[in-house]
């Protein structure tokens, strides 16, 4: 009894030991996974870490990926630039050169000599005398019937008719004046008139009221100060109502004989073309060309020049191939230089039209002119 009491003893004490034993186990083991744990958890630290860094030179690379496409992509366009070819640029327009003989085809038009074009770029003084009276020379021989287009038959008649033809044509005036002068044939007549009876005759030249009290005025004016007749001195005559510079030298130039040079809008215009003076004001103008020419040319000039500039040299469209001082023009190819088409751009005679007299001189009528129609017959 006593041995199987130990025996019970011992066998609980051997499983007290292995209880303790295994609880110790399990307790060993508890501690073990608790390390494991934590060192679980502090693994993942150090791999955000890692993870971070390995990211940020991932990042690195990319952006120096990145500069370097940019650099090749740089490099690509300088290559792409420089391979590109390059673009046609269109030829430069050619200024149009002058014939060497101005077309013969115009009846009426004398052809130019042969004559190399001039450049009046850096042009002397002597050259560009030489060369404007050169212009003047060959328009004489073109227009050698040139002459005042208003019809006149006594000084009188001529001034009034130059104080009518501002913003008209001579033409319009050459209508109207045969009324007026067979109403009015005195300046004591004109200046005795009623203002309305003369503005009713005066009409179609337009501007006609302020028109009337001009004639009217200057007729006055000879009646009162110089006994009826026109003066034949330049300082008188611009005294007169409606009479300027212009008006002055086509009185003295035509009706006494006495140079001078009459700046119109023709003449401002062809002068300039010509090269022969930059300037714009009339009275400029007049000193600048008179400074080229003899006085004694002075009137004739006007009229070639005026002539030329009715006919051929048009404001805006010249007839640059029916020209035939085209050799002599720094202008040339303004205008129409095709003779055919230019040919069509001529005026008056030169056209085959009517000029603008109603009684033209009898050089003009020789030369193939034609006299104008009267006012409502045409």
């Amino acid at each position: 009894m006593k041995k199987s009491s130990a025996s019970k003893e011992t066998a609980a004490s051997e499983k007290a030991v292995t209880g303790k034993k295994a609880v110790a186990g399990k307790k060993t083991a508890a501690k073990k996974a608790e390390g494991k744990k934590t060192a679980a958890t502090k693994t993942p630290e150090k791999g955000t870490a890692a993870t971070k860094a390995a990211a940020g030179k991932t990042v690195a690379k990319k952006a120096a990926a990145g500069r370097t496409s940019a650099k090749k992509a740089a490099a690509g366009k300088t290559v792409a630039k420089k391979a590109a070819p390059l673009k046609r640029q269109a030829p430069a327009k050619k200024p149009a050169v002058a014939p060497k003989k101005a077309t013969a085809a115009v009846k009426g038009v004398a052809p130019a000599k042969t004559v190399a074009p001039t450049s009046p770029s850096g042009e002397s003084r002597t050259a560009l005398v030489r060369r404007a009276r050169r212009i003047d020379r060959e328009l004489a021989e073109v227009y050698p019937y040139a002459h005042p287009e208003l019809d006149f038959e006594n000084p009188f008649q001529l001034v009034v008719a130059t104080v009518l033809s501002a913003q008209t044509t001579d033409l319009r005036v050459n209508q109207t004046t045969p009324a007026l002068f067979a109403k009015y044939p005195t300046p004591e007549d004109l200046a005795a008139a009623v203002p309305e009876e003369v503005e009713e005759i005066l009409r179609p030249t337009g501007f006609f009221r302020a028109k009337t009290k001009s004639v009217i005025g200057l007729s006055k004016a000879l009646t009162e100060d110089f006994g009826g007749e026109v003066p034949g001195r330049l300082e008188d005559l611009v005294k007169l109502p409606g009479v300027g510079r212009k008006t002055a030298f086509v009185v003295l130039g035509n009706a006494f004989g006495r140079p001078g040079i009459t700046v119109d809008t023709h003449f401002q215009r062809l002068v300039r073309r010509w090269r022969w003076t930059e300037e714009t004001d009339p009275d400029k103008i007049e000193a600048a060309v008179g400074a080229l020419f003899p006085k004694s040319d002075w009137t004739d000039l006007s009229h070639h020049v005026i002539w030329h500039g009715r006919r051929i040299c048009h404001a805006r469209k010249p007839a640059c191939g029916a020209c035939p001082i085209a050799p002599l023009c720094p202008a040339y190819g303004e205008g129409e230089t095709d003779p055919e088409k230019a040919k069509k751009l001529l005026k008056y005679e030169k056209g085959g039209f009517p000029g603008q007299r109603l009684k033209p001189p009898r050089a003009y009528l020789d030369a193939g002119g034609k006299a104008a129609l009267p006012l409502g017959a045409g």
